[in-house]
């Protein structure tokens, strides 16, 4: 951690640093481990005492940036001592070890401080930008939402029509790539038409789509249930119908065993309002399904 080089961390590193070291060659040592310059070091006369020197030090350093550096490797230094060979065999080695330990107790806790700070104020900050890409997440998540309603009501029009299909069977695969849903697109096998098919935590459901303005009927069911019971025994199906299903078609695929959800305009507007995520919504009428036996949940049903 780089430390803020403060007056009183100046002040708290120059006395650590003078109560530590009482030789000085062992000073000279310390100083020259942290990087101060040999030309400065050069300058110390004999004559001159270590508290002058120290003092002409710690004024040079301060002047500059690197000085500044060098002040806070010392500081690091200093606090991380648990001993001071230094201050060994003199006739008052516990008083001078004392000070010493008094000195750099008061350097480290000022440094515990400043890294308390640093972490508190980089937390509020990284939580702050998480909130920014949240908030902008969200708005390009509903910027894309509004953009397929749109086209979805763009089609409206074209409801009941062979064009109008295949436009929604295109719109769904780009909500299914929106809400990062593994896909297949449609395709034939056997001979047989398939809607495509999607896989949400790993069950593979193949699709039906039907944009029209008639409710899906029992003989959709059945036609939709024999394409499912033809693929692998884990195989499920999701039916949307954009008009609903009769009370027949429902009760044609609910049972025991059921192996079809039932999705309506309901909950594809609940999905494209944001209320709801498309992996989410599948999870929750499957949870209905497998409790019940009813492959259909109208969205006035979820709180329950």
């Amino acid at each position: 951690m780089a430390l803020l080089v403060t007056p009183h961390l100046v002040q708290l590193t120059f006395e650590a640093t003078l109560k530590s070291f009482w030789r000085r060659e062992a000073l000279r040592k310390f100083l020259r481990d942290c990087h101060v310059s040999e030309a400065h070091l050069s300058t110390w006369p004999t004559e001159e005492s270590k508290r002058v020197f120290l003092d002409r030090t710690f004024a040079a350093l301060q002047r500059s940036d690197k000085g500044k550096v060098v002040i806070g490797e010392m500081a690091t230094a200093l606090a991380e001592q648990t001993t001071f060979p230094d201050l060994r065999n003199w006739e008052d080695s516990d008083v001078k070890t004392a000070a010493a330990k008094q000195a750099v107790a008061e350097l480290k806790a000022l440094i515990k401080t400043q890294d308390e700070k640093i972490r508190s104020e980089r937390e509020i900050e990284a939580a702050k930008e998480k909130g920014r890409a949240e908030k902008a997440a969200h708005q390009r998540e509903s910027m894309d939402l509004q953009k397929l309603m749109q086209r979805l009501a763009d089609l409206h029009p074209q409801m009941g029509t062979a064009p109008g299909g295949y436009a929604f069977q295109e719109w769904f695969y780009d909500l299914l790539t929106f809400a990062e849903i593994e896909n297949r697109r449609p395709y034939v096998v056997a001979g047989r038409q398939i809607d495509g098919s999607i896989t949400v935590d790993g069950t593979t459901y193949l699709v039906e789509l039907k944009f029209t303005n008639d409710q899906g009927g029992a003989p959709d069911i059945d036609v939709f249930r024999s394409k499912i019971e033809s693929k692998a025994d884990n195989t499920m199906g999701v039916f949307v119908s954009m008009a609903g299903y009769s009370s027949v078609a429902i009760r044609e695929a609910s049972g025991k065993k059921t192996t079809m959800l039932l999705l309506d305009s309901n909950h594809v507007f609940l999905v494209l309002t944001g209320a709801m995520s498309l992996p989410d919504l599948i999870r929750r009428v499957r949870r209905h399904a497998a409790q019940t036996g009813e492959s259909h949940l109208p969205v006035s049903a979820f709180s329950g």
